[in-house]
């Protein structure tokens, strides 16, 4: 999948008015899972999307002292992150987390989609994966 097409698929699935509005669903989501997910399973994402897309989860710096990758966070807590990151409101938030997370399921293989999944807790995983169709529009 290329650049163009991921963007243009996250757009449509979050019925987004601009493809500047699912750039930035798409940022805000991916540097927010990078932040979540082990370091590992974040590189394996990474390397699957598109370079531009994939860029978005290497972003995050580490140190011995102080990591950000495998962090816990509350379904509230991850969201409330997308939500800054992307300047919207949390519902709005949850509704293109989810485009994106579909469009990731697409992107990648070799089970990453169920790696990403199991990585996350379980009140997490449930709101992320629960796909976009029915929601409120972004």
């Amino acid at each position: 999948m290329q650049h163009d097409e991921f963007i243009g698929q996250v757009q449509a699935r979050a019925r987004l008015d601009s493809r500047g509005a699912a750039e930035a669903a798409t940022r805000a989501t991916l540097e927010t899972l990078a932040e979540r997910i082990p370091a590992g399973l974040s590189e394996n994402v990474a390397a699957q999307l598109p370079q531009e897309i994939g860029e978005h989860m290497r972003r995050v710096e580490t140190s011995p002292d102080h990591p950000v990758t495998g962090v816990r966070m509350t379904r509230q807590e991850f969201f409330d992150r997308v939500a800054r990151r992307e300047g919207k409101d949390v519902p709005k938030a949850v509704h293109d987390a989810r485009s994106v997370i579909e469009v990731v399921g697409d992107a990648v293989q070799g089970g990453v989609t169920d790696k990403i999944r199991t990585s996350l807790d379980d009140e997490l995983a449930t709101v992320l994966f629960a796909g976009s169709t029915g929601t409120a529009p972004g």
